[in-house]
């Protein structure tokens, strides 16, 4: 509790499987409450023992998501953030590391001491602190006190490592009153049979475990891959102990933005306003009018992605393409770019180690196909990846993107694949490499950032929100990526990385049309944005603009991206509208 104001906690857990689709009911929730006017944060809860998510591996646990702060975090912060368009901390992410390493920390100065230090009390109140504590921070929008915090519980109920996260929440409601507590149960209603009869006996199971555990749910969210069946509301109502009108269908829709309007749809609004008193709430008005605004936005935005719009392919040329969920972030970027200004993207997953010369001899069927996905592109986006694999099919990219005009996007190792190809083929540094993948190589690259920790991997590297400033140079002036930042001098983005530019060859690189458009505002000797000469879209950049992207504003880059693979950016610079045609312009 902060300034008087006590913060609403809604708390969704997940039963029966993992990756059910907490993040995305979670996420909904709080977009719809943000519709009326009240001010949203979001926790999550990750019970592994690893302090944050920075050495976690992408095909392991899917994409790290970076903080402002720096702070490496679940994926599922991306949706809260891409959805409540807010910006969250470090503390948002809860682990059993950080929690066990407070207390432990305690301890060892004494904060205990004559005590046995036990998981209950003295985790329980340690998750229980952070909660209140990170709940009742204002928020980066309007600088208001949240009215409402949404905490997602990662894991199954039933987990052991999920134990002491239960408990707490089974205190935590207790600490906050009644009417300032709601849960939500995720769970899963399965098909089973050819008759495709739908089985609630899993989500009675799961709401029992839960209940044995002391919680017990207020709404239930049930995944399907169909609506629910007549009589099935009314089945899980009277063996779950909820009104039938508290059970929600949460099936299978066209994509994940019509989630928040079946759920609209469904009354959980009104649920959840009633539950946790909402009405009660002082909201000024022009939050109010925002929320309304909002969802006016949202369902225009929803809209245009059920339509059949026109296709615009990209080739996302990476090493984690067997998980898309490595590249979410990514993935959204683009979906969120082609939405507002009307193209349908179509991703071609090309695994960029299938594009070596040695993959020819391995594979030549998957070689041939990986180079046809490429080829038959409208655009070419290299991600960010660690480690040497796919190095060299990132290069090749990169170098038929730049001899054929297609536009080009890199990202973090993007940028400095395509900055090896041209030192190599234009310059006739035939030997150019990363010191990452080479640390003998006689024409580095791309170096290794001095004040970096060379021992310690994580949260070593050079994390979180750093400003860019354009140069004042002709090119950099006129340069397309400029434009499409709005001719800002300097913007914010979000940085993950090691290694970066060799700046000893930059002067080289620059003379034969390669231009650093961006540089680090605080020495002007890191390289962050390039742009290519005489190319229809050649941008590569050291940070991630993908952490940023909204789904009403999306990311700068991004937007060029597919705007150029659309044919559309020379009319977009020169300030045309190209949304005339649609009923409702987002805001871009």
């Amino acid at each position: 509790m902060a300034n008087g104001k006590q913060t609403k906690y809604i708390i969704v857990s997940g039963g029966v499987i993992s990756g059910i689709g907490k993040g995305i009911i979670a996420s909904s929730t709080g977009l719809l409450l943000k519709t009326l006017g009240l001010t949203v944060t979001s926790i999550k809860i990750d019970p592994y023992l690893n302090i944050d998510a920075g050495t976690l591996s992408p095909l392991d646990h899917g994409e790290v998501f970076v903080l402002d702060d720096g702070g490496e975090v679940d994926l599922d912060l991306g949706n809260y953030e891409r959805y409540l368009n807010t910006t969250l901390s470090r503390d948002n992410n809860i682990t059993t590391g950080k929690i066990y390493r407070e207390v432990i920390e305690k301890e060892r100065r004494g904060d205990y001491l004559g005590k046995t230090v036990q998981v209950v009390p003295h985790i329980t109140n340690a998750i229980q602190d952070w909660i209140e504590r990170v709940g009742s921070m204002p928020t980066s929008e309007h600088g208001r006190i949240p009215d409402v915090c949404i905490v997602e519980l990662g894991g199954t109920v039933g987990d052991i490592e999920s134990a002491p996260f239960i408990e707490a929440m089974r205190q935590f409601q207790f600490r906050v009153g009644h009417d300032n507590f709601c849960l939500i149960h995720v769970s899963l209603v399965p098909v089973v049979g050819a008759v495709g009869e739908q089985k609630t006996k899993p989500t009675q199971a799961s709401v029992r475990d839960l209940r044995g555990l002391g919680l017990s749910p207020d709404i239930l969210a049930c995944r399907s891959q169909y609506p629910l069946e007549k009589g099935i509301h009314e089945k899980l109502g009277m063996f779950c102990q909820v009104s039938p009108n508290q059970v929600f269908s949460v099936h299978d829709c066209e994509s994940l933005y019509h989630i928040p309007i079946l759920l609209q749809e469904q009354g959980l609004v009104e649920v959840v306003t009633n539950r946790l008193k909402l009405g009660q709430l002082n909201i000024p008005a022009e939050i109010e009018d925002e929320g309304k605004s909002l969802w006016i936005q949202w369902g225009e935005f929803a809209r245009r992605r059920a339509r059949n719009l026109d296709q615009t392919t990209i080739a996302i040329v990476g090493k984690y393409t067997n998980l898309a969920d490595s590249y979410i972030s990514v993935v959204k970027a683009l979906e969120h770019a082609g939405l507002n200004v009307n193209r349908q993207v179509k991703i071609n997953w090309v695994e960029a180690s299938d594009l070596e010369e040695s993959s020819m001899h391995k594979d030549p069927l998957q070689y041939h196909e990986a180079w046809q996905h490429l080829c038959a592109a409208d655009g070419i986006l290299v991600p960010g990846g660690f480690g040497e694999r796919g190095v060299e099919g990132k290069v090749l990219a990169a170098k038929w993107a730049r001899e054929h005009s297609v536009p080009y996007l890199g990202i973090c190792l993007g940028l400095q694949v395509a900055v090896i190809e041209f030192a190599r083929n234009v310059c006739g540094m035939t030997d150019a490499h990363s010191a990452e993948f080479r640390e003998d190589c006689k024409t580095p690259a791309v170096v290794f950032m001095p004040e970096i920790d060379r021992t310690t991997m994580g949260g070593t590297m050079r994390l979180g929100s750093r400003p860019t400033k354009f140069q004042d140079t002709e090119f950099a002036r006129t340069s397309k990526i400029k434009k499409l930042y709005g001719n800002a001098s300097e913007v914010h983005e979000r940085h993950r990385h090691r290694y970066e530019v060799n700046p000893e060859i930059v002067e080289e690189l620059e003379a034969k049309g390669l231009c650093f458009v961006g540089r680090d505002a605080e020495t002007g000797e890191r390289m962050e944005i390039l742009e290519l000469a005489n190319h229809p879209y050649y941008v590569a950049a050291q940070y991630h603009p993908e952490y940023l992207t909204r789904p009403l504003n999306p990311s700068p880059p991004f937007l060029g991206l597919l705007l150029a693979a659309s044919g559309q950016l020379d009319a977009y610079l020169a300030g045309e509208d190209l949304t005339r045609n649609t009923d409702i312009k987002l805001k871009l």
